[in-house]
């Protein structure tokens, strides 16, 4: 048998768990480096694999993908949901699809890069850095964050750890989603308010919504339009959620001041991509999740899932 672990971007998988039960079954390990350049070169490169471990929405796996991949047996994403994934395709398929979880599954990870690309928006560090290097030194005035107010598209795991942060910086913490309480967002310290007053009143607004039908271009033009144009928009969580063009052009013309930027439409995002040479952006390369202690605690559960499935009693079956 073969097993494929695909994305695996910073060449560290085989280093972040004991992979040596796996080929004591005899099973080969293809470590895929790179994303794939299209449709074909997925089909042509696990064409031989029974098992397949993908990083979570790196590489989808649509019906048509699915169907051309008559080996394949088992199916492992990190985390427990990929909605890259046609569940539907490899139900009738009968391949088995596993995911890992474990203490916040990452939104930790993703909460503190969230607050990264804020307070680096908000103090420009990365255009000083890039200066500092080239031997300058002050021009330009930041901001503070503590007496702002922080708003919250959805109060999840995550949008609550970003509110947590906010709170303690001594920021007002608002927030909306189509089914956000006023009693659960008060039980965050957090007020619940309608959609249009959360890009209204927010000087920063961090989205953390799940990628769905209803949040698809959630942020337009119209929901840029009516923030302040002294706000910092910063999305960690999918990007077709907000609406690229409308961000670009709200960055070139001032009718928004920052945007901090971790997830994209195209990932990975196209070298000649408008966002690379955007004005006042912060742009990380969808790294939310990817830390040590994550990557520590889902590659074991890789393998504890292969060698369950090999056993014929498949854990955290999706």
């Amino acid at each position: 048998m073969r097993l494929s672990i695909l994305d695996d971007y910073q060449g560290v998988a085989l280093d972040m768990a004991d992979w040596s039960p796996v080929r004591a079954r005899g099973i080969e390990i293809a470590v895929e480096r790179f994303p794939f350049a299209d449709a074909e070169d997925v089909v042509r490169s696990l064409a031989d694999s029974e098992i397949v471990a993908a990083m979570r929405e790196r590489t989808a796996f649509p019906k048509s993908i699915v169907d051309r991949l008559p080996k394949l047996k088992l199916l492992i994403t990190t985390g427990m949901r990929n909605a890259s994934f046609d569940m539907a395709a490899l139900k009738d398929r009968r391949v088995t699809v596993c995911g890992t979880g474990g203490p916040g599954g990452g939104n930790e990870d993703t909460a503190e890069l969230a607050w990264g690309l804020i307070l680096g928006a908000a103090r420009r560090i990365a255009e000083d850095h890039a200066f500092m290097r080239q031997g300058g030194w002050q021009t330009r005035i930041g901001h503070r964050v503590a007496g702002k107010t922080i708003g919250l598209l959805g109060l999840g795991r995550l949008g609550s750890a970003v509110a947590r942060v906010g709170l303690a910086f001594g920021m007002k913490a608002i927030a909306w989603s189509q089914n956000l309480t006023a009693e659960k967002a008060a039980a965050q310290g957090v007020e619940r308010v309608e959609k249009d007053e959360l890009f209204r009143r927010s000087d920063i607004l961090s989205v953390h919504l799940v990628l769905s039908d209803r949040s698809r271009g959630l942020v337009g033009a119209r929901e840029i339009g009516l923030m302040k144009p002294a706000a910092i928009l910063v999305n960690t969580s999918r990007g077709p959620i907000c609406d690229t063009a409308a961000l670009i052009e709200a960055l070139k013309s001032g009718r928004l001041a920052y945007a901090g930027l971790d997830v994209y439409d195209q990932e990975p995002l196209p070298i000649d991509h408008p966002l690379r040479s955007a004005p006042n952006v912060i742009l990380t390369p969808h790294i939310g999740y990817v830390t040590d202690e994550n990557y520590r605690s889902s590659y074991p559960q890789i393998v504890e899932n292969v060698m369950a499935f090999l056993d014929g009693k498949p854990v955290r079956v999706i």
